[in-house]
């Protein structure tokens, strides 16, 4: 049975940048010590993105919150936040260890710290307005209105981006300022994955090939022509690099360009992944799953 500190049920949190290995230990650890993986990655939730989401294939571990919704529904920390918790609970409820694995910073906060976001409905007509504009005109309105919040903010995430600027006009007030932390629930050990610089990008880049073998261009190509390429969720590393100037999809000719792009900006992204988590001193970061076995064991 597993223990209780301070009267709090255990979690364990795997986290670091895109291509670090989290999947591949997070499985291993979940094995090891009867778990079940919840998901914290912002895209994985999405049906029909399976290869550029990177999403484990078949895991003979359970896995909680992959495939939930459809590319043209929207995923807010609020909804992710009530969906996690739920799935955490009947886990613990099964007396099985939860792992909340993933890269997306704001998910796995709102989790360990349990922010409460601002509930603030959704303005479809000053949505619209805002998806017109790019992500760096966003963010300087953004930065505008609330300054705090835009040193914290991914820069590069439009659709967080609007919802932001939605917040703060709608409220009239800050949105980072209307987050509240509210009383902990989990006893949490963080650990995080991290990577020599030059290993992450040879990871990312043979990723990248293994995605287009398996048929990135033909899911790519689907799902965009589906939904619309200006759709937020689809306008993310894997597919937004299929679209040309225009407006319309690159041939498969294009291939090396392509693989190119998404090598490059799978790097940045995982740079930015990184500062988030940097500023989180509770993170216990290891290169090996030697290290987190040991966390574990002595956390349980």
């Amino acid at each position: 049975m597993l223990k209780k500190t301070k009267g709090k049920p255990k979690l364990v949190a795997i986290l670091g940048p895109t291509a670090s290995g989290k999947t591949g230990l997070a499985l291993r650890l979940a094995k090891q010590f009867r778990g079940e993986i919840v998901s914290a990655d912002s895209r994985q939730a999405y049906k029909e993105m399976d290869i550029a989401t990177a999403k484990p294939y078949k895991p003979a571990i359970p896995h909680h919150l992959i495939d939930i919704l459809r590319p043209d529904q929207q995923l807010s920390v609020a909804l992710y936040k009530k969906l996690a918790l739920k799935a955490i609970k009947d886990i613990q409820k099964r007396n099985k260890l939860p792992f909340l694995v993933g890269g997306t910073g704001l998910y796995i906060q709102a989790i360990v710290d349990n922010f409460d976001y601002p509930k603030i409905k959704p303005n479809p007509r000053l949505r619209k307005q805002l998806e017109k504009q790019s992500t760096q005109t966003l963010f300087s309105l953004y930065k505008k209105l609330d300054p705090r919040g835009a040193k914290l903010i991914d820069k590069n995430n439009k659709r967080r981006l609007v919802r932001a600027i939605e917040v703060c006009k709608i409220s009239g007030k800050p949105y980072w300022l209307q987050r509240q932390k509210q009383n902990i629930l989990f006893d949490t050990l963080q650990i995080g994955i991290k990577l020599p610089e030059r290993e992450l990008k040879q990871n990312i880049a043979i990723r990248t090939k293994r995605m287009f073998k398996a048929g990135l261009y033909k899911e790519a190509k689907r799902v965009l022509r589906k939904y619309g390429k200006n759709l937020p969720v689809l306008q993310t590393i894997g597919y937004q690099e299929f679209t040309d100037k225009k407006g319309g999809l690159k041939s498969i000719r294009d291939y090396k360009e392509i693989l190119e792009e998404i090598k490059k900006h799978t790097f940045q992204y995982a740079k930015r992944q990184m500062t988030w988590f940097k500023r989180d001193k509770r993170i216990i970061w290891i290169n090996n799953s030697y290290q987190a076995k040991k966390l574990i064991k002595k956390f349980l």
